[in-house]
């Protein structure tokens, strides 16, 4: 069995203590190389437990380790270095170049001040090729679409070259021939070695890529195990509270709500 990289023991955080908590009692293992599927409806946590893995959030109680580390012991430039996220979406206040915001993802590598060297330039324009949007350098990021600003923060992931890769809804605003491709691009990435954690509420990307998958349901998991053991119709029904059906088309898993 691969290493253990990312482990939640006991883990409770909430936005307010006098209400009740949104993540509560969470244990998880996240492991080398897994592409792991965090899957629940909208507003059951899934976006607060990748902040709490981020140390953006503090828990209340419980314990968060990265490669057997808690995490608070690491610098924000040694998280940077770890772990990068690719957001929902996210607000630019200045009009950056395509490049010059994926070169935004080698800030953890440069000193405090310092410019991007050749070399960064070089690994970010990588990063936009290999996301599809190498042609879209030049271009202001402010009149973008959604589509191709939600590709620009994957490159900026990519071009951050860390072994842990954080994605929240990541096709959330993508159409099917780019989320096609962003599956593609997870896919590679796992099979060069990438642990990857996603947030998702389409059962259909967690059984087209992932190994293991969480199921969520107001701030608990329901079920944790290997995809094709836990994404199953009964478990979707009581998660989403409609009927669904897993049918098997042409060798995949496909997913109707009924």
């Amino acid at each position: 069995m691969n290493a253990e990289l990312i482990t939640l023991q006991e883990v409770v955080f909430g936005y307010d203590r006098r209400k009740p908590a949104v993540i509560e009692g969470f244990n998880l293992s996240i492991y080398e190389g897994s592409i792991t599927a965090i899957l629940g409806p909208n507003g059951v946590g899934k976006t607060t437990l990748l902040k709490l893995v981020l140390g953006w959030l503090k828990p209340w109680s419980g314990k968060i380790h990265l490669n057997g580390k808690p995490l608070e012991h690491y610098s924000r430039r040694e998280m940077g270095k770890q772990i990068a996220l690719i957001p929902q979406s996210e607000h630019t206040p200045f009009e950056y170049s395509v490049l010059e915001y994926v070169l935004l993802g080698r800030t953890p590598y440069m000193p405090p001040l310092g410019l991007p060297s050749s070399s960064d330039e070089m690994i970010a324009y990588e990063a936009l090729e290999q996301a599809g949007i190498a042609h879209l350098s030049d271009h202001s990021i402010i009149g973008l679409s959604g589509g191709e600003r939600q590709l620009v923060l994957v490159a900026r992931a990519l071009a951050q070259q860390t072994k842990i890769l954080l994605l929240d809804e990541p096709t959330s605003h993508l159409d099917l021939s780019n989320k096609h491709r962003l599956v593609n691009i997870l896919q590679r990435l796992k099979e060069n070695g990438t642990t990857i954690l996603m947030t998702t509420h389409e059962p259909d990307i967690a059984l087209a890529l992932s190994n293991q998958t969480i199921l969520i349901a107001n701030g608990r998991i329901l079920a944790a195990g290997p995809t094709d053991e836990v994404v199953n119709s009964g478990s979707l029904t009581q998660v989403y509270h409609l009927p669904i059906k897993i049918i098997n088309l042409d060798g995949k898993k496909q997913v109707l709500w009924l």
